[in-house]
């Protein structure tokens, strides 16, 4: 197990405590330099490891530095407390961005990510709970962090604690059945404590999810599954922080966040062909420089 970077920890509750008291605008661009500097970081470690899903990475990394950076409530020096909020990371082959978040977080040292899917490392290619400090659970098998989400919302209800719990999912892992027993399960239950937010970038590996399996009405679909339905930019931090807040129904709630796949360099953006691909030397100098803008 990677151990907590105990100036990082002070660094994020200090960064924490400055964004929580900011007017909303400079929260924002807390936030943003703070996505900035996590996609910097995941074009190096793809580079190094020559391995990832780069497009991926780069839509997910606005709401999960939202929720690391001003909605969850969490501590890197105890990744265990008993009553932090739980963070799912479903859709795990993003993990690269999911590293980051938690390294610029002081969930353990940067250093750390250079050894990106390297031999031995604890930073694999699926986050392991066991191996890396704020990886609640072992994810990469798509379909199986949402039910463990709720899993862990019910568990809030049966201890009487009032942690809350989020779990993020793939566009393209909807398309996995046991993802809809787990809304149903979520709203029989009334699981208002529960979020989920879905990484809406319409692409998924070889092809765009609407010509793969159709998921419009999207929202329209939670909505009749009894949640709470939300449907917001997911790469921008106002709206995310707005959609982020608890349930208005004591329903579960689930936000739509519309990303685009391989956000912030312009020649992976929205291509499909960099689900699952590396770029070269030439390519990781342009992406860097247009990463830094």
């Amino acid at each position: 197990m990677l151990s907590t970077d105990p100036v990082g920890a002070e660094q994020f509750r200090a960064r924490r405590q400055r964004i929580a008291t900011q007017d909303p605008d400079a929260q924002v661009r807390e936030l943003r330099q703070l996505a900035a500097e996590v996609r910097r970081s995941v074009v190096h470690m793809i580079d190094e490891a020559q391995l990832g899903h780069i497009g991926g990475d780069l839509s997910v990394t606005d709401i999960l530095v939202t929720l690391f950076g001003r909605v969850l409530d969490v501590d890197p020096a105890q990744p265990h407390r008993p009553d932090r909020d739980r963070f799912i990371l479903s859709k795990g082959h993003c993990a690269a961005s999911l590293y980051a978040t938690l390294a610029h977080c002081g969930y353990f040292p940067p250093s750390e990510l250079s050894t990106f899917m390297a031999p031995l490392s604890a930073l694999n290619g699926h986050p392991n709970r066991t191996k890396v400090p704020g990886v609640e659970t072992n994810t990469g098998p798509l379909g199986h962090g949402f039910p463990v989400a709720v899993g862990c919302a019910l568990a809030a209800r049966l201890a009487d604690r009032s942690y809350r719990t989020y779990v993020v999912l793939g566009d393209g892992e909807l398309q996995e059945g046991s993802n809809w027993e787990a809304a149903m399960t979520a709203a029989h239950y009334d699981l208002g404590s529960l979020t989920a937010i879905v990484d809406r970038n319409r692409l998924q590996q070889g092809a765009r999810t609407e010509e793969t399996k159709r998921l419009e009405p999207l929202a329209e679909k939670w909505t009749s599954f009894g949640w709470e339905a939300r449907e917001v930019n997911g790469h921008d931090h106002a709206q995310l922080l707005s959609a982020l807040r608890p349930s208005l129904t004591g329903r579960p709630v689930a936000v739509i966040a519309n990303t685009v796949k391989g956000k912030g360099v312009s020649f992976i953006e929205d291509r499909v062909e960099w689900h699952h691909k590396v770029p070269d030397a030439g390519q990781v100098r342009t992406a860097l420089e247009e990463l830094s803008r």
